[in-house]
This record gives structure tokens, C-alpha cells and sequence, in this order.
């Protein structure tokens, strides 16, 4: 019996894909999406937070409800990040809508981000072709000494 898979929609580190697969997750069907009606921060990990004026952009994946229990199971014990379940609905880059699991965190203790984090996140998000304008709001994330 196969595992069921769900589309997930990842926005900071986890849009890299070798990250996913240090915690032994296989996406499938991996595409570019846009998460309208959110904003992104990166302090020191990166999380949504509601914004009518902004979108955020990141990959829409299918995986398995394990490996999203492992995946935030490794956000909460090694990067002390507590990331919840929501519903929403992401436009991919071809034009179609899709509804997918997004995990969002409550609350988190503002720091700054590491530059090897928003490495993470920069890296893949150019490869993928996330517009330049995203990228650079990306970069202004890094500490002050290092950019």
C-alpha cells in the first residue's frame, strides 16, 4: 500500500531541496506556486505572516503526511521553530490553483537570521526563477555585516 500524498506548499529552507532530503523527504510534482495574502519573515527562521497587500512565493509538492511529521518534527526539535497545519490555496506559475497544507508558526522570538539560512532559501529560489523582485526582499534578510 502506497503512502498518501498531499500537496504542500514550503516557503523558507524547505524550498530547498536538498534540505527536504536531509530529513528524508521525496517530494513529487514539484512546481513554483504564489501564496497570495501572506508575507514572508526571516528571523531567525522563516515564517508567514497575514498581509492583504503582499504574496510570497515558494513550491508546491506532493508529500506524504509521515514525512510532514518528520519534516516539522526536525523544525521543532533542532531548529526550535513550532509550525502548524493550515488550509490554503496557491496559484503555480502556469496559472492554476491548487489547495495544499502550509505550516505556519504562531508566534516566534525574533532574531536575526543566519546568512547560511537565507542561503538556503536564495539559492533554489533563483534556480527556480522566482521574480527578482522576491529574491532581493530575500537578501534583505541576511544580517547587516553580510550583504
Amino acid at each position: 500500500m502506497t503512502a498518501e500524498r498531499v500537496w504542500t506548499f514550503f516557503y523558507g529552507s524547505f524550498i530547498n531541496l536538498e534540505v527536504l532530503e536531509k530529513s528524508d523527504v521525496a517530494p513529487e510534482g514539484v512546481e513554483v506556486a504564489r501564496l497570495a495574502g501572506f508575507d514572508i519573515r526571516i528571523a531567525p527562521l522563516a515564517n508567514l505572516v497575514p498581509s492583504e497587500m503582499d504574496a510570497v512565493y515558494g513550491i508546491v509538492a506532493l508529500v506524504t503526511h509521515h514525512e510532514l511529521e518528520r519534516l516539522y518534527r526536525y523544525a521543532r526539535e533542532e531548529l526550535g521553530g513550532v509550525y502548524n497545519p493550515r488550509a490554503v490555496l496557491v496559484e503555480t506559475l502556469s496559472g492554476a490553483y491548487r489547495p495544499a497544507l502550509c505550516y505556519i508558526a504562531p508566534s516566534m522570538t525574533p532574531s536575526p537570521a543566519s546568512s547560511d539560512y537565507v542561503d538556503r532559501i536564495i539559492l533554489p529560489a533563483r534556480e527556480r526563477g522566482f521574480p527578482e523582485w522576491y529574491v532581493n526582499k530575500l537578501e534583505r534578510f541576511r544580517p547587516p555585516r553580510d550583504r
